[in-house]
C-alpha cells in the first residue's frame, strides 16, 4: 500500500491555466507538457476554428515562442463567435505560457500577445434606435 513520494510526483503533473477573453468570448487554457497535442471543447483545433485566420490566430503563441510541440494545449471556450474565440484562446495560451515559463514573457510582450483587446459592443441608447443610429429626422 505504500507507495513512494517520487513516484507519486513524477506521474502527475500539475497543468499551467490561462484565461482569455474577447468581447464575450472566454477561453480556459490548460497547458501540459507532452507533444503538441491541441484541443478546443474536445475536438482537434482544425475541426473547431474552420478558417484558417482564426486556427493561426490562436496558434500564434505557440509559433512566436517556438513551444508548438512542447505543450499539449486543452481549452474550453465559450460565448461570443469563432474570431472572439480564437483571440480569447491566443491571450489564454500567452498568459499560461507565462506562467510557464517567464523568459517567454519578452517575446510574447512584443508579440502583442500579452494585451487584452479592450473592444465590446457599445449598448443602444434610448430615444435611438441602436448604440449610434438615430430615428429618421424630419424637419417639418
Amino acid at each position: 500500500m505504500a507507495v513512494s513520494q517520487a513516484a507519486v510526483e513524477v506521474t502527475k503533473v500539475a497543468p499551467i491555466w490561462g484565461t482569455g477573453r474577447r468581447k464575450t468570448a472566454v477561453a480556459r487554457v490548460r497547458l501540459l507538457p507532452g507533444s503538441g497535442k491541441f484541443l478546443v471543447n474536445g475536438r482537434p483545433v482544425e475541426q473547431y476554428f474552420t478558417e484558417e485566420k482564426d486556427r493561426r490566430s490562436a496558434l500564434s503563441p505557440l509559433v512566436a515562442t517556438d513551444q508548438l510541440k512542447t505543450y499539449d494545449v486543452l481549452v474550453g471556450a465559450k460565448g461570443g463567435g469563432p474570431t472572439g474565440q480564437a483571440d480569447a484562446v491566443k491571450l489564454g495560451i500567452a498568459r499560461a505560457l507565462k506562467l510557464a515559463d517567464p523568459s517567454l514573457e519578452a517575446a510574447l510582450r512584443s508579440g502583442g500577445f500579452m494585451t487584452r483587446d479592450p473592444r465590446m459592443k457599445e449598448r443602444k441608447k434610448y430615444g435611438q434606435k441602436g448604440a449610434r443610429k438615430r430615428f429618421q429626422f424630419s424637419k417639418r
